[in-house]
């Protein structure tokens, strides 16, 4: 019913799209519903299994963090990888070799006790980072690169509707394995189920393929002696490539990293609120992800409709602030009914803030300096991740989970205001 209804909205009619881009726009969708199925189970549990392990809230920031500390000393050369290859073939090794780090996770409980296990995990999170960083900058430029500008809000409202489908329908079922399996069997399953999307992710992003950039016409006579244009400075600078805080981009950076910073904040504090206040099993906590991404799945058949009329930059802005509703009315919830209802609601935000803010950044990196560019945001996007996963925890400790939550609430309602301004 659900892939009835995106068609009802024309996400996935092809006719009016040309023949030439329509492979890389069925590919990404592919990708995207593959990469559901294992952010629906594998990646959906990973925290709430740490959790039952017996995890502390700064482990469970450590699952995030660690991979953010990788990515921050790796991005710009990550960056300059990238730039001197092509496109879809680095995205693709990277995705591989991130990938097999899923299959590692399945035999841990074979193999350690509780904390064994979850210090394994944070170790493997941390080598997973490793081709994780190419591949987070060189996957925003290869979809620039396959999907011409007047159709990447439609591509990826597609996208978002297709990852919901693919979250709601095995977070669900992930749920129900949990439930009805021996602890830690379940999470296996699970785990299994998460490798095989990672698989078939992959091989579809190996057939994404960048379309010729008309817009970077070669010159057709050789450059004179005389050419006024500065040549590109030696060093240390160059090679960090500085310059690009000179730029305006500087205020997208800065925006996307306050969006980054207060989304974040309140991730490792989920999963501790949601077992130890809340006492939700495995099985209400897939319902809980189904209804969000249920609600995700509607917002984005509107998602193209509603950044063409009021542009990407609104969107993301109004979306970030909107979504201080779910860690605040988290926070006053007391039984698993509020946590469906408030699942449901702020499902749609994400999906305007999800859909809008890479397209917000787009439009602002010259179409032939990408790769840079986007090393820049993939550092400012860990450090903003690094940041929140250990302040959150911290702030938590010292003042206790829901004032927590309400007060990381509020830092949202900042950072969309302040993108709306300043960004």
């Amino acid at each position: 019913m659900v892939i009835i209804f995106a068609m009802r909205f024309n996400l996935f009619r092809q006719s009016d799209i040309p023949e030439k881009y329509r492979p890389n726009f069925i590919h990404l969708y592919l990708d995207i519903a593959w990469y559901g199925v294992l952010s629906g189970t594998a990646v959906n549990f990973l925290n709430v299994y740490a959790t039952r392990l017996g995890a502390s809230g700064l482990q469970v920031g450590l699952l995030t963090a660690t991979s953010a500390i990788v990515n921050l000393f790796l991005a710009i050369p990550a960056g300059h990888w990238i730039s001197k290859r092509h496109t879809g073939k680095a995205v693709f090794w990277s995705s591989v070799l991130f990938r097999i780090g899923y299959l590692l996770w399945i035999p841990l409980p074979w193999l350690f006790d509780e904390q064994g296990q979850i210090w394994a995990l944070i170790l493997l999170t941390f080598l997973m980072a490793i081709p994780l960083t190419p591949l987070g900058v060189g996957f925003n430029a290869l979809f620039a690169e396959a999907v011409p500008e007047p159709y990447r809000a439609r591509v990826a409202g597609a996208r978002n509707v297709t990852f919901a489908i693919a979250y709601m329908t095995t977070s669900l079922i992930a749920g129900y394995i949990l439930k009805n399996t021996p602890f830690p069997d379940g999470y296996q399953i699970v785990f299994a189920i998460g490798t095989l999307g990672a698989a078939m992710s992959s091989y579809h992003i190996y057939h994404v393929k960048p379309l010729p950039d008309k817009t970077i016409a070669p010159p057709s006579d050789p450059i004179p002696v005389s050419d006024p244009r500065p040549v590109p400075r030696r060093g240390i600078p160059a090679a960090l490539r500085t310059d690009i805080w000179k730029t305006d981009f500087r205020k997208v950076l800065l925006a996307l990293f306050f969006f980054h910073f207060a989304h974040y904040l309140s991730s490792p504090l989920y999963p501790l609120y949601n077992v130890h206040v809340l006492n939700l099993n495995d099985n209400n906590i897939g319902i809980g992800t189904a209804l969000y991404y249920l609600t995700v799945l509607i917002a984005s058949t509107q998602l193209g409709r509603i950044v063409h009329r009021f542009g990407n930059k609104r969107v993301t802005g109004w979306g970030v602030a909107s979504m201080a509703t779910y860690p605040i009315m988290l926070a006053f919830s007391e039984n698993v009914l509020q946590f469906y209802g408030l699942s449901f609601i702020n499902g749609f935000l994400f999906a305007l803030v999800n859909g809008a803010y890479a397209n917000y950044m787009l439009e602002n990196i010259p179409p032939h300096d990408r790769p840079a560019h986007l090393a820049w945001y993939t550092i400012m996007f860990n450090f903003a991740v690094l940041t929140s996963s250990l302040a959150g925890p911290a702030v938590a400790e010292a003042v206790g989970l829901a004032p927590a939550l309400i007060l990381f609430g509020a830092a949202r309602i900042a950072a969309g205001l302040y993108l709306l301004k300043w960004g």
